[in-house]
């Protein structure tokens, strides 16, 4: 048998989100699904779809007239000068003197530098801001509540509110953490940074039980973590069950999946949209917790 092998200037590593894995790919394979990465990550750092489509076109074609853009990705000629104008405030393309008006784009490395300050910079507004709004708060006349604990419910959507209110429920954590994950969630938890965390109480000793389905990338995330092997086990369960996390039999968070429209260029793939359900009520709780420990007591060696 052949074995083919490739220079390391011709590969580049990637990160594939639905897949919870990095991956080799080889420069001139696989350029749909990069450019879907690459328009992801600009998403996520603060463009619009079509702000993420235009600077990627310019970066990728070079200096082009707002009519050939408008063309090339079917735009309306209005919103192309739109989008324009916006990501030359940000910084990202220039206008070229020349007649007719071109523009082109900074080299990526620049962009994602700038979008990631432009980033910092809002969270240091905020911050700044949060103090205020606190002060006036705390000035206002305080009525008279009687604060009553209630059995309540939260719907969260979206991986970023929901890895917020992971983290939330660990630092509440004083005595238990029950972790119920399949293989892709546990893939998510690990490149969060969740898991790190879940480290730190395993070390304040906060009692830790992590179950999860045997599989090589599990077992693969699970040893990264340098826990003691009482705190994880694997159990012969059905990787579609939800993952939950139940934090000292008070509160819990049910993570749920389901197909979102079309997947990316018409293709026959759809993602999956994340959220989740909190809860403090008891009856949940407790239900949830006797599966948890029935699954425990059926853990492979």
């Amino acid at each position: 048998m052949e074995t083919i092998t490739e220079k390391p200037e011709e590969l580049v590593r990637l990160y594939d989100e639905n897949a919870g894995l990095w991956k080799i790919v080889k420069k001139d394979r696989g350029i749909l699904r990069s450019l879907e990465i690459v328009e992801d990550a600009l998403i996520k750092l603060g463009l619009s779809k079509n702000a993420a489509r235009v600077y990627i076109y310019l970066a990728r074609a070079g200096e082009k007239k707002a009519s050939e853009i408008s063309e090339a990705l079917s735009l309306h000629r209005t919103e192309t000068y739109r989008i324009l104008r916006d990501l030359e405030k940000k910084g990202l393309i220039s206008s070229v003197f020349e007649k007719p008006l071109k523009f082109i784009a900074v080299p990526f490395e620049k962009a994602i530098s700038i979008l990631i300050e432009i980033k910092k910079l809002k969270i240091k507004l905020l911050e700044k801001e949060k103090k205020k709004l606190v002060d006036v708060w705390a000035s206002l006349p305080t009525p008279k509540i009687e604060h009553e604990k209630k059995e309540v419910f939260q719907i969260l959507e979206g991986e970023d509110q929901i890895d917020l209110k992971a983290s939330e429920i660990l630092k509440r954590t004083e005595q238990e953490l029950c972790l119920f994950v399949n293989e892709e969630d546990l893939a998510r938890f690990y490149h969060s940074g969740f898991l790190d965390s879940v480290e730190k109480i395993v070390k304040k000793k906060v009692s830790v039980k992590i179950l999860t389905e045997k599989t090589e990338r599990a077992v693969f995330f699970i040893k990264e973590m340098k826990i003691p092997v009482g705190n994880y086990s694997f159990a012969n369960v059905d990787g579609k069950l939800p993952c939950f996390i139940i934090s000292d039999n008070e509160e819990m968070l049910l993570l749920i999946k389901k197909e979102d429209g079309q997947g990316a260029n018409g293709n026959r793939r759809r993602k999956l949209k994340t959220a989740a359900l909190w809860t403090n009520y008891e009856g949940f709780i407790t239900t949830l917790k006797i599966l948890f420990n029935q699954l425990w007591s059926l853990k492979m060696k």
